[in-house]
């Protein structure tokens, strides 16, 4: 039964079949199924006047592992739109609604990570991070633009912080690691190649490998720790969007869990550094006065 491309199209198809408990769920996640990809177990069960032991069964009859991978499922099902731009926009949308369908979209991705965020795996790369003697944020495409962001954070620590794009660079940096290296491969699919070859190229330098990336992927497979967070988006069609915000959103996480080890002398030393740019700024303008 497992469809998980159509859900929708399932659950519509299975009514007839379905305990009165099923049918209760079902109809809820039929009537409103945005809001289903945004409620927590307990909400849902809560509507349906189930169990939320009910809600993971009902998942589980789908084929889903439980409630967070169901609703995964459902987002999937519920996008389509214009190929090559953003799966959430119809070609006959207009200002009035594909603003909000984006901003909608971006905030579901982000309650389905925060849901599903792998809170081990995090703490795990925070250490990692945190003694780290030289850092590498890997990332091509979109992903090096996230790789750049990181870079432009971690490097207040005071620890050598690299990012490049180049392909051939990455290999011999990759190559060149040893113990106390920390490579971080930044990667939506996972399936990406050079990311790939040359977090292979890390792990066998004895480098210390983390993949930000889908769990089960080829990079993920290679990596020590892997920060797995399924984002529903299909980057092959579309441009990327919530997986990119999603993934930035971890980078901040990663920062501010390495700034909480560090404890006050890294406070201090941030503050130093921000201080330090009070000069560049011009003062704020009054607003000028109509004649």
């Amino acid at each position: 039964m497992k469809n998980e491309s159509n859900v929708l199209a399932q659950i519509q198809a299975a009514l007839g079949d379905l305990s009165k408990s099923d049918m209760k769920i079902a109809e809820v996640v039929l009537t409103d199924p945005e809001a289903a990809t945004r409620a927590s177990i307990a909400i849902l069960a809560q509507q349906a006047g189930v169990s939320e032991p009910s809600v993971n069964r009902f998942c589980k009859r789908l084929g889903a592992t439980g409630y967070p991978d169901f609703k995964i499922w459902l987002a999937r099902s519920l996008v389509s739109g214009v190929q090559y731009m953003s799966q959430v926009v119809d070609p006959d949308d207009t200002i009035d609604t594909y603003p909000s369908k984006l901003v909608d979209n971006t905030i579901n991705a982000l309650m389905l990570a925060r849901e599903n965020l792998p809170s081990g795996a995090i703490e795990q790369a925070v250490n990692y991070l945190h003694t780290a003697q030289r850092i590498y944020f890997f990332g091509v495409g979109t992903s090096a633009a996230v790789a750049r962001d990181a870079e432009h954070k971690f490097f207040r620590f005071q620890t050598s912080v690299t990012t490049h794009t180049d392909p051939l660079m990455l290999r011999m940096l990759s190559a060149g690691g040893q113990a106390g290296d920390v490579f971080v491969f930044i990667s939506h699919t996972g399936r990406t190649r050079v990311i790939v070859e040359a977090a292979e190229l890390a792990a066998n330098s004895g480098a210390t490998v983390i993949a930000l990336t889908a769990e089960g992927s080829p990079l993920a497979l290679t990596s020590d720790c892997v920060l797995g967070l399924n984002t529903p988006e299909n980057t092959e069609d579309y441009l990327p969007m919530t997986s990119r915000i999603v993934h930035l959103v971890v980078i901040d996480i990663l920062v501010t869990g390495v700034t909480l080890k560090r404890g006050a002398p890294g406070i201090e030393h941030l503050a130093k550094m921000k201080e330090s740019l009070l000069p560049t700024r011009l003062p704020k303008q009054k607003k000028r006065r109509k004649p």
